[in-house]
């Protein structure tokens, strides 16, 4: 049988000159077959981790909608009196069996907040960490840790406001590790010109668990009561972990169902990339302006994304006057543009290099561009709309979905510079998360419409 890279050139346009990828006159290795294949069924798990993962993030964002009694929030809340209530009448009688606190909007903070404290602690460890234990062990554990702290978190929130702090900043631990993992395991899984696709699908899962689990979260508040969306999304996630463990390795050289076509088809396609080098280059990698550009990015991308994934419910409640069923569905309608746009722009991506001899350098530019400038805009807008309830979610769907656009421009941005070693060292997500948190203490910013507590010191 006719080796599959046998006429792959020395280079396969990821290295070199980045203007000139990709050359038609130069030979590039057939790719194996992608139905069935290893590294697909390794995307498709990876996207249903990252699903559960964003779906214990972000339970608590719509679940404490319903924990809190609405009395204790009416003096914080300036400006929700400008919109008038619009839900139409619901047939069926709202569960009102969950246990109800007396928190405010600062202790609201402080709780949604307190997640991201403890998920930026674990960033730059769990790269390290991969690099020694093998992304696979780290991902599944740390989703694992994740769901069964979920659900213990009704006995936290009974025990207090300290508890339940505690308790959603062990789980930020847990969840810190897990995209340094995800890019460990596919600097030895990915083909260059598969990249974008890969990834993009793997990380894609978050958005469509974000898009699944904030409907959920509310229909489960509305019939049952707030306690269940723990239960059944940590169960969730320990399901997905037995099947994780079970069916994943860290390369493709141990993988035990893998043909021999496409561990050689993917050996070979990253033979020029991979360091032999152990440890990382620390000095070089700081210095690096293409790191920092990425750290920038990640900055920036951050801010937006998780202030609106860890808010929006709230801002659909307090200043929109969605009831519980109606925020959960609207909450996550621009998750599915985001979703669908993510999926989208991995296939043009990788399509753009490898048909139309676009470079790596440009494609990445192009599409980061897209993903920063347009939410920026359409979330502008969003604050000059006032009470106009059909165009706020439309521009907020429209200024997420745009966001997709960066999976496959800085988001792996890191595996083009340096597969061998950016993924191990995790040092580009962690400053926009601090900001998050932050972000999520100060509540909504006043141009969305909800003037919340003063930010305390942090």
């Amino acid at each position: 049988m006719k080796s599959p890279v046998a006429d792959l050139a020395p280079t396969d346009g990821e290295e070199g000159s980045d203007r000139t990828p990709l050359l038609q006159r130069a030979p590039r290795a057939e790719a194996a077959p992608v139905c069935c294949s290893a590294r697909y069924n390794l995307a498709f798990l990876a996207f249903c981790g990252f699903f559960v993962l964003y779906a214990l993030r972000v339970n608590l964002s719509v679940a404490l909608v319903d924990m809190v009694d609405s009395n204790s929030t009416a003096a914080d809340n300036r400006t929700s009196s400008e919109c008038a209530e619009h839900s139409a009448p619901i047939k069926v009688l709202h569960n009102q069996t969950g246990k109800r606190y007396q928190w405010d909007a600062e202790t609201q903070g402080w709780i949604l907040g307190s997640f991201f404290y403890g998920y930026i602690i674990t960033q730059i460890p769990g790269g390290y960490m991969a690099s020694r234990v093998g992304g696979k062990l780290l991902l599944g554990f740390g989703i694992l840790g994740t769901a069964v702290f979920t659900l213990f978190t009704p006995l936290a929130a009974d025990l207090g406001v300290g508890a339940l702090v505690a308790l959603r900043a062990l789980e930020g631990l847990g969840e810190g590790v897990t995209f340094p993992a995800m890019h460990s395991m596919w600097s030895s899984w990915a083909p260059p010109l598969e990249r974008s696709k890969l990834l993009s699908i793997s990380y894609a899962g978050a958005q469509l668990g974000t898009v699944v689990s904030l409907p959920l979260s509310g229909i489960i508040c509305f019939y049952m009561n707030w306690t269940y969306v723990f239960y059944f999304f940590g169960i969730v996630g320990i399901i997905w972990f037995i099947l994780w463990i079970w069916l994943v390795t860290d390369t493709p050289e141990t993988h035990k169902t893998i043909s021999p076509y496409e561990q050689e088809y993917i050996l070979s396609s990253l033979k020029n990339q991979l360091s032999s080098q152990k440890s990382v280059p620390w000095i070089p990698v700081l210095k690096s302006l293409p790191l920092w550009a990425i750290v920038v990015a990640h900055f920036s991308y951050n801010w937006t994304f998780y202030t609106l994934l860890t808010l929006l419910p709230t801002y659909m409640k307090e200043v929109l006057r969605f009831n519980i069923q109606e925020n959960g569905v609207l909450s996550a309608v621009p998750y599915f543009g985001c979703w669908l746009c993510m999926i989208l722009s991995g296939q043009a991506a990788d399509n753009l290099r490898a048909k139309w001899n676009f470079s790596t350098l440009c494609v990445r530019r192009l599409f980061t561009l897209i993903g920063m400038i347009g939410p920026a805009v359409f979330l502008v807008a969003a604050g000059f709309i006032g009470c106009d309830y059909s165009l706020a979610v439309a521009f907020l769907t429209i200024s997420t979905t745009l966001g997709g656009f960066c999976s496959s421009g800085f988001s792996i941005n890191h595996l083009d510079i340096a597969p061998s070693y950016l993924p191990r060292s995790g040092v580009t997500e962690p400053y926009g998360t601090l900001v998050s948190s932050w972000a999520s203490q100060t509540h909504l910013p006043p141009s969305l419409g909800w003037s919340g507590p003063s930010s305390p010191e942090v």
